[in-house]
């Protein structure tokens, strides 16, 4: 059978609305063969793979099983009540060397342990790679999440990035105008050659987009005929790292969130 995105399935299947299917992902409430998945870009095969729902019904919270495009609701609670919990919002300024996931099945190091003092559940809003430093946000709003990661919302991320390579400026227009990675085309982007080194054959660009596919960024200067050396994200929105020393991080306040979410 043909593989499907995950959220067109889960709305096919009636679980929920396309834009509230992605909420559940992007929030770290669904499970393909036991392992949570938070990428919108997330296919699977209905007729093997195993998908598992976490949602609310009133307070009530349960997992949705999907078999042969069935739903049904096993209480995971005995009928208790479940206080909904406070809505969370986090910026880190992510080191080089940990990995986005919530558990990872290698053994590495995720971001979630330099976040070990929050109690609430959140999971991180898009991905870095481990070789990316800089700007990660996490929470458990899957609105804002939402929000920050579908690309029909344009919440732009700005990076840094360091390469092996001296882009011509016709290479530079060409990340302006979009260039093909795999199976897509980038969206525009806004690009500035912030540096370059002709002689070691460096150059630091900075480059701002509002997609952030898998890996985007680097397969971009790939795609032009750069090797990156080193990849920073300097913002998203009007968010920055300003004050957060590396390895740290705080809580957004409410102004920040209100203006993430267009309510400003």
């Amino acid at each position: 059978m043909e593989l499907v995105r995950l959220q067109k399935y889960l709305a096919e299947c009636g679980v929920a609305s396309r834009r509230k299917s992605e909420e559940y992902i992007t929030s770290g409430l669904v499970k393909v063969n036991g392992k949570v998945v938070t990428e919108l870009g997330t296919k699977i095969n209905p007729e093997v793979d195993k998908i598992e729902v976490e949602s609310f019904s009133g307070n009530i919270l349960k997992m949705i099983n999907l078999e042969d495009g069935k739903i049904s609701e096993v209480p995971q609670t005995e009928g208790k009540e479940v206080k909904p919990e406070k809505k969370v919002y986090i910026l880190l300024n992510k080191p080089v060397g940990y990995v986005t996931t919530v558990n990872d099945e290698k053994g590495r190091s995720t971001v979630m342990e330099l976040l070990k003092e929050v109690k609430e559940k959140i999971v991180p809003v898009g991905r870095l790679d481990m070789f990316t430093s800089g700007l990660l946000l996490f929470s458990n709003d899957g609105e804002f999440i939402n929000k920050v990661t579908h690309p029909k919302h344009e919440t732009t991320k700005t990076y840094i990035v360091k390469t092996r390579g001296v882009p011509k400026e016709k290479d530079l227009e060409k990340l302006r105008n979009g260039v093909r990675i795999e199976d897509y085309i980038t969206s525009p982007a806004k690009v500035e050659l912030l540096l370059k080194d002709n002689t070691n054959d460096i150059a630091r660009i900075w480059i701002q987009i509002h997609e952030g596919r898998n890996r985007q960024v680097r397969k971009m200067c790939e795609a032009i005929g750069l090797s990156v050396i080193a990849l920073k994200r300097e913002g998203v929105g009007n968010l920055t790292c300003e004050g957060v020393n590396r390895g740290e991080w705080r809580y957004l306040t409410d102004e920040e969130v209100k203006e993430i979410m267009g309510e400003w």
